[in-house]
């Protein structure tokens, strides 16, 4: 264990509900301190952050004790050298630039055209809910193959599998659904092998079997996909809504074509960040700041400390378009940057914001429901209740 770390006490529920004060003074007296209520070392600075990703003979995301490996089996996200690059290698058809452009941008449009044709003669809706849960369901439902699963069974496993991930209480009832919400995922990649290998496509179920990957892999992969692919479009699409029109400046200026739909995402991304932390074993000692790191050591990358230290971003506390981003790692760094980058960009910024405004006429908040926001580890939306003009 760490032996020359601060040692930072938090409460738990004050950082679930808002984590940035408790960031920010870390980041500022204590950028490598140890919480014992998370039983971890928090690195806060983006500078070290970002160079530490990177530095994988130390910060390794090889865990085998690890909350993820033990409840979704280890996927690509935590092994490193060649047996991450030969998994992200297999997995690229499904979620490369071009495939997304050309398969996934079109079943978007689609999905999001069909959610919005039914709640536009309503007048009002909880944007969680109501349409960013079963946008980004169906944009997932198509990407992993798993097109025989609900919208809702999507959200509820994908909720499932975060609340099991980022379980450090260890809370025996959330153990036990996470292996419940798994155990439904394996059935229903049970029940598409065989249509899938008949006819293949460009799904994560498809293209990983084709690249011979073993069966273990495929669906601990399909699991991590569903783990954050669900939850962070969902909550990052009715975040950027909420922050438009809470900012209604920064919404004119996309709207006169000052700013674009990605500039607003990029910026939710960066104030918000919805993936919070990721965590790494110290693999070797290692000294930062006058504290050293003994192997064994759990380490957590706080991306929502790092996205707002005041030594990359001028004004890091504001909602802002105009704020120079270069430095912002919502998708992490090195090589776990997201693999899902693109087609959260285009499902967000390409789909979910500009149909949202374009369908929904005057569309604004709801005076008799404040939004709620939670997590530290993902963080996001929980109801965001909003009102239009119904035609």
């Amino acid at each position: 264990m760490v032996t020359n770390a601060p040692v930072i006490d938090i409460d738990r529920e004050a950082f679930w509900h808002d984590p940035y004060p408790t960031l920010a003074h870390l980041r500022a007296s204590a950028p490598v301190a140890y919480v014992p209520q998370l039983n971890a070392t928090l690195l806060t600075r983006r500078g070290d952050i970002w160079t530490c990703e990177k530095n994988t003979a130390v910060f390794s995301s090889e865990q085998p004790e690890g909350l993820m490996t033990r409840l979704m089996g280890q996927n690509m996200m935590r092994k490193d050298g060649a047996a991450h690059q030969a998994e992200r290698a297999a997995i690229f058809p499904s979620t490369s630039p071009r495939t997304v452009r050309d398969i996934w941008l079109a079943q978007f449009q689609a999905a999001a055209t069909s959610i919005l044709d039914a709640l536009a003669p309503q007048g009002r809706a909880d944007l969680v809910s109501d349409y960013a849960l079963p946008l980004a369901a169906e944009a997932l439902k198509a990407i992993t193959g798993l097109t025989n699963m609900s919208a809702a069974e999507m959200d509820r496993v994908s909720q499932g599998m975060i609340d099991g991930c980022a379980n450090y209480a260890g809370d025996p009832q959330v153990e036990a659904h996470c292996h419940a919400c798994t155990a439904s995922i394996d059935r229903h990649i049970d029940a598409r092998i065989a249509e899938i290998d008949a006819r293949p496509d460009a799904s994560l179920l498809s293209v990983q079997r084709r690249a011979g990957l073993e069966d273990a892999q495929v669906r601990a992969n399909i699991k991590l996909a569903i783990s954050g692919g669900q939850n962070e479009p969902r909550d990052a699409i009715a975040g950027t809504i909420w922050a438009l029109l809470t900012h209604p400046e920064a919404l004119n200026a996309i709207q006169t074509g000052h700013a674009t739909w990605r500039d607003g995402f990029e910026e939710y991304a960066r104030w918000i960040s919805p993936i919070g932390m990721s965590p790494r074993r110290i693999a070797q000692p290692f000294t930062l700041h006058g504290t050293t790191l003994e192997p064994g050591d759990m380490a957590f990358l706080m991306f929502g400390a790092a996205n707002r230290d005041p030594a990359c971003f001028a004004d890091p506390e504001r909602f802002d378009l105009t704020q120079n981003r270069s430095k912002s790692i919502p998708f992490g760094a090195g090589p776990h940057f997201c693999a899902g980058a693109w087609a959260a960009r285009a499902l967000i910024a390409e789909v979910a914001l500009p149909m949202a405004f374009a369908r929904l006429p005057r569309l604004r908040l709801d005076p008799d429901h404040a939004a709620v926001f939670g997590g530290w580890a993902f963080r996001g939306p929980l109801s965001i209740h909003v009102q239009w003009d119904a035609p």
